[in-house]
């Protein structure tokens, strides 16, 4: 078995960058969405991700953006995929140019069939599925809810993941990885890496145990 994939969001300063690379992790999320406090700008942005280039792939995060912005910043920065945690339809995903992961928060009516219908996705990501709130919410979800989907793209899992669940949340979902944001911050945007390191060695720990 593979190891699970890992991809640390809403990272704002290059030393969290750093230390996600130097962990072994496969993505690095930079937000771009205004209203989040983990935003970032295109110039931050650049400099975070100039500072692990070739160590991980770089993922910008979008809502309901203008396709024309996000290849603007696609091209500046550059970012390796998109990450659309909107309400992007299935045309909206197949128009851009570079590799998406296509977002579905899980609500209570959320059906699984819809996932299909997004085959131009490079990978999927499934967070909690808040009201109001895009990402970032610290929330945990029952994970099971996306076990056996049967898709062909790679699938990451979100939502209240940290050092202490995170064994949990993969064996639950069955997913091929983890995207963890507030479960390993001491504020919006400040990672702390102590939890970082912990989160890491759990990961490892639930693969030498399978």
């Amino acid at each position: 078995m593979s190891s699970p994939r890992v991809k640390i969001c809403g990272i704002t300063r290059v030393e969290d960058a750093s230390l996600a690379a130097e962990l072994g992790a496969d993505y690095l999320g930079l937000n771009f969405f205004a209203a989040s406090p983990r935003a970032v700008g295109p110039e931050r942005a650049r400099e975070i991700a100039r500072s692990v280039r070739g160590r991980l792939e770089v993922v910008g995060v979008f809502v309901n953006e203008s396709r024309e912005r996000i290849e603007a910043l696609a091209k500046a920065v550059p970012l390796d995929l998109i990450q659309l945690h909107g309400d992007e339809g299935p045309e909206e995903v197949a128009a851009f140019g570079q590799r998406v992961i296509k977002v579905f928060r899980v609500r209570e009516d959320f059906d699984p069939g819809q996932v299909s219908a997004y085959p131009r996705a490079a990978a999927f990501l499934f967070d909690c599925g808040h009201p109001s709130l895009y990402g970032g919410t610290g929330l945990a979800w029952p994970y099971e809810r996306i076990a056996g989907l049967g898709v062909e793209q790679p699938v990451l899992v979100a939502g209240g993941i940290g050092p202490a669940n995170v064994r949990q949340a993969i064996r639950l979902s069955g997913a091929d990885g983890i995207d963890v944001c507030s479960g390993v911050e001491s504020s919006p945007g400040v990672k702390d890496h102590d939890a970082m390191k912990r989160l890491f060695q759990e990961v490892r720990h639930g693969q030498e145990a399978t």
